[in-house]
């Protein structure tokens, strides 16, 4: 037998017709392709942050529920003291670990579409069928569909992004909260991209009792520390708790994670920055004749560039040392659409130079 009739004897079906994640190579690129926070550490910071892994014994295993960090971080995120909160290597972790503590067969997750991939993927890796609504023509939660969906499929958990990811925009909060009052499983409400907007539904933690936030520190600006946060009723986070591995959170990660959040006013300073370098983009790309441009409440901007040239204009821009996110060809709804992270001012004004250049 051939390793590849071996291949397709072993391994899943569904998981051989999968593609993994692809990273594309950025190096000596203006990145503005993964949603991260541009600013650097500044050197004072840097300093303080070598000085504490000095003292770390890396022969001994972390803290397992890493204590002080969740502390940290309840405080940081205005966790409700009620809650009970876990933390993840990313949010990543924590979407599979949910998705792990419901899995049987002939259960459904569901969220809206387009939306963040790994809530399809990782449903599918769990052996979990996947039901994605589509969201109307605005991008906003289809609020018909969605209620037949949930009475009709009675989903184990549905993922609602709020700022979604990637179209920018948050969902009616009116519509979610009658999701949370009529679905009979749990609703995960990701706010990966909360440095970015007002609005959570952290607070509403303690009036509804499916409701699970998940939150992460790599918008903030810690994106390689892989670091995230879920919070809910006690009783579940008992539950999903089962699943973690052992020491999911290495040391490194808790030393670092606890002296970058004693800081956390500087990364609401560049939090505040990115918003304001994202009005000054928005307006920029308005300028731009013949492109739809879709008001975002994240660190990045969706548009839609004129038909059938979104891969033109991708590829000439990285061409130019500009690196942004193709969308076209990932979902109907998505067809020309282009994804830009908010960068500095001065990639910012590189990278509208060179799309004005191009449209």
């Amino acid at each position: 037998m051939s390793l590849q009739e071996k291949i397709a004897r072993l391994v899943r079906p569904e998981i051989q017709v999968m593609s993994a994640y692809h990273v594309p190579p950025a190096q000596g690129m203006i990145k503005l392709d993964a949603m991260e926070n541009p600013w650097p550490w500044p050197q004072e910071l840097r300093a303080a942050w070598l000085e504490a892994l000095r003292g770390v014994e890396l022969n001994r295993y972390p803290d397992p529920s890493a204590h002080e960090l969740q502390a940290e971080l309840r405080a940081v995120m205005a966790v409700p003291p009620a809650a009970g909160v876990m933390l993840g290597n990313g949010s990543d972790e924590l979407i599979q670990m949910i998705i792990q503590t419901v899995a049987m067969p002939g259960r459904v997750i569901m969220a809206p579409e387009p939306t963040f991939v790994m809530y399809r993927q990782i449903a599918t890796v769990a052996g979990l069928d996947f039901a994605g609504v589509p969201l109307d023509g605005q991008f906003a939660l289809d609020r018909p569909s969605t209620l037949d969906a949930l009475e009709n499929m009675q989903p184990a958990v549905i993922f609602l992004a709020y700022p979604n990811n990637p179209t920018g925009n948050l969902f009616d909060t009116a519509v979610i909260r009658e999701i949370l009052q009529r679905a009979s499983g749990l609703v995960v409400v990701d706010e990966a991209y909360a440095p970015f907007t007002d609005a959570s539904f952290m607070p509403e933690l303690e009036r509804y009792d499916n409701l699970l936030v998940l939150r992460t520190v790599s918008k903030l600006g810690l994106a390689g520390l892989r670091l995230g946060l879920l919070a809910g009723r006690p009783e579940w986070i008992g539950q999903i708790d089962k699943t973690r591995l052992p020491y999911n959170i290495g040391t490194l990660n808790q030393v670092t994670g606890r002296l970058a959040l004693r800081h956390k006013a500087m990364f609401d300073a560049q939090a505040r920055q990115i918003r304001a370098a994202r009005a000054e983009l928005d307006a920029g790309l308005r300028r731009l004749d013949r492109l739809v441009v879709y008001p975002s409440e994240a660190n990045f901007i969706l548009f839609r560039a004129p038909a059938g040239r979104a891969g033109e204009i991708f590829a000439a821009l990285q061409q130019a040392g500009i690196l942004i996110k193709n969308l076209d060809g990932t979902v109907p709804a998505l067809r020309d659409c282009l994804r830009v992270t908010v960068g500095q001012p001065d990639e910012n004004a590189a990278f509208l130079a060179a799309l004005g250049d191009l449209i």
